[in-house]
């Protein structure tokens, strides 16, 4: 008779957990017990003093096994529920840890970056948007703006442009496969890497007795019978020498993608055209520029955002020097070289915002076309 009030309560507590309420508390419960073990891993793996190859080998398993582990657990609480209660919380299972990613990497930091705009140098004291006018009045600031429009329009439109003419023309040749392969290498060195080349193919030694240019386009012009020059300290071309290591990195790109495209153009649609007496121009602007126009726009806006925050080739070739500074390296050179992290932080909302209008059209140009 004393056991049974135990039982009683063993068999409360048993019904509970089978009821909605208690299964949503549990199925809450189990991951974040999981994902509190999994940090304590990751902590004690830290602050371990085994050899550097046997904490890659765990951390490696560990990481691996207890994400697995924990999708695994969370997902077989939820089905443990109701049908309905399944159908609610199931999807955000999986979508979210990549929420919680998102909310605490990149929401977070943009309003710390929002309300630091609004800060002096030092992120001590309020100072409104003296630093918004800066971006929007400094000299340098302004250079910055003229040049990324540059980079915008001119690296832009000989990106796709080429890319759409050798998508076409490789696509009538035997050796298709070859001349892609060629124009997409590219694509597979970081924009530090082609920065680093092209910084060789643009080299200028100066002007003196017994000085030999090691420079590849000096070396052409010398051969040429013309004289070195400085390609990279002269304003405003050597904007355009830097736009064509842009234009030779993006090409491969645009040209992948639009090939894709122009090969689900039908067959039978260009021969009908060319059978109405239709030639290969009017083929070309009036049946394949108007079928793949949604995607002639995607990697046209895909290439417009990446000129907006380019940074890597300016970086390495001139340091935004000598005419060539653009946003996201003036954003670097206030917060790294002059320590000024409210200018920093106004730059980089400006930048926010100019990239923003580029992603929603983007993103309604894939939903038109059900990608999402």
């Amino acid at each position: 008779m004393q056991n049974q009030p135990r039982v009683n309560a063993g068999n409360q507590i048993i019904h509970w957990l089978t009821t909605g309420v208690g299964r949503i508390l549990v199925s809450i419960f189990v991951p974040l017990v999981t994902f509190l073990v999994l940090w304590r891993g990751f902590i004690f793996l830290r602050d371990s003093n085994a050899p550097q190859f046997i904490i890659v080998l765990v951390a490696v398993v560990w990481g691996v096994g207890g994400v697995a582990l924990l999708y695994g657990v969370s997902n077989w609480l939820v089905e443990k529920l109701s049908g309905e209660w399944v159908r609610r919380l199931q999807p955000f299972i999986f979508i979210g840890p990549a929420v919680a990613i998102l909310f605490w990497y990149l929401f977070l930091p943009t309003i710390r970056t929002l309300i630091l705009s609004f800060q002096d140098g030092l992120a001590r004291n309020f100072v409104g948007i003296e630093n918004y006018i800066f971006a929007f009045t400094d000299r340098v600031m302004l250079e910055a703006f003229r040049n990324n429009l540059l980079w915008m329009i001119l690296g832009t439109g000989f990106s796709v442009g080429l890319g759409l003419l050798i998508a076409v023309l490789a696509d009538r040749t035997p050796l298709e496969k070859v001349y892609k392969a060629i124009i997409f290498m590219p694509m597979a060195i970081s924009f530090v890497g082609a920065g680093v080349i092209w910084k060789f193919v643009y080299a200028y030694r100066g002007e003196g007795v017994g000085i030999q240019e090691i420079g590849l386009l000096n070396a052409i012009v010398i051969g040429l019978g013309g004289k070195a020059q400085p390609w990279l300290l002269n304003p405003p071309i050597n904007n355009l020498f830097l736009i064509v290591i842009m234009v030779w990195l993006q090409t491969g790109y645009a040209m992948v993608i639009l090939s894709s495209a122009i090969k689900g153009i039908p067959s039978e649609l260009l021969e009908a055209a060319r059978v109405d007496g239709a030639n290969e121009f009017q083929v070309f602007f009036q049946i394949m520029v108007p079928t793949i126009q949604s995607t002639l726009l995607t990697v046209t806006t895909t290439i417009v955002i990446f000129s907006l925050k380019l940074f890597d080739i300016v970086r390495v070739m001139t340091g935004g020097n000598y005419g060539t500074n653009v946003i996201a390296n003036e954003f670097y050179l206030q917060q790294f070289t002059y320590n000024h992290s409210g200018r920093a932080s106004a730059i980089a909302i400006v930048l926010l915002i100019a990239v923003i209008p580029v992603m929603i059209y983007n993103l309604r140009q894939f939903r038109e076309r059900r990608a999402f």
